[in-house]
């Protein structure tokens, strides 16, 4: 069964982890996917695999926090697959684990440039395409620290939040044009940004599958399926949620 079949979609952050998992999904589902993503060499080989595979795919360099290059492969997006009907919008970093009175403003400004003023800039750019489509679908990745707290790395906490609540209020906004939007709100899931956090720590992974309660943290294909039912008309009547999925971590 293809659940997206010809539908047009952006991912952010395509190339590796979740951004990967979701790629291969939504290509395998039937739509048309346009990996975006700084890491031109994983992107390529991505969209090589996904092409071999019978998969519609291509991939674009994109930095999210430049806002006239979103502009841009949005619209070469729309130009090569004739239309755009949801945007992904993976794209995120975790920045340096301090309190706060220790961050300095650069290290904060990083990851709010690419966790909030990236989700904004795709949002902004995928809007008039949507509309010309006659709606669609925005996916924002937010996260269980987008619900709740940890005790650290403050500014990440603070962009997944604004992520949230960006998500309700466009959804508001759009919801006249026939766009939906909703966040998405993972649980630890073994990536490779996860992985680089616990690098130096040889207990992080089981330490990591204490906290959830079903046992386990989750696989990137966890994700990737919450989001091809975001992306599908299965969602029609879904707009300003939040999916959680995170194996039963913000139960507690």
């Amino acid at each position: 069964m293809k659940r997206v079949e010809n539908k047009v979609v952006v991912v952010t952050g395509g190339a590796l982890g979740i951004g990967r998992a979701t790629c291969l999904l939504l290509a395998k589902e039937g739509a048309k996917v346009a990996i975006t993503d700084l890491l031109d060499k994983e992107g390529q080989e991505l969209a090589d695999k996904i092409t071999k595979s019978g998969g519609t795919v291509k991939f674009w360099h994109l930095d999210v926090t430049n806002e006239k290059e979103v502009e841009k492969v949005y619209g070469n997006v729309v130009k090569e697959f004739g239309k755009l009907d949801a945007t992904v919008n993976n794209a995120g970093i975790a920045g340096a684990d301090k309190p706060t009175d220790e961050l300095t403003e650069n290290e904060w400004d990083t990851v709010m440039n690419v966790n909030v003023k990236g989700v904004f800039f795709c949002t902004k750019h995928a809007i008039p395409h949507m509309r010309k489509s006659g709606g669609g679908s925005i996916i924002n990745l937010s996260s269980i620290y987008g619900l709740i707290g940890a005790g650290d790395i403050p500014h990440y906490h603070a962009s997944k939040g604004a992520v949230r609540l960006m998500s309700k209020n466009d959804a508001l906004i759009y919801a006249k044009d026939n766009i939906r939007v909703n966040s998405v709100h993972p649980g630890f899931i073994w990536t490779p940004l996860v992985d680089e956090l616990g690098k130096n720590n040889p207990g992080f992974r089981k330490q990591l599958d204490s906290r959830h309660p079903i046992g386990h943290i989750g696989e990137p294909i966890d994700i990737a399926y919450g989001i091809l039912y975001l992306v599908s008309d299965e969602s029609k009547f879904v707009t300003g949620s939040e999916l959680v999925i995170d194996g039963g971590y913000t139960c507690q």
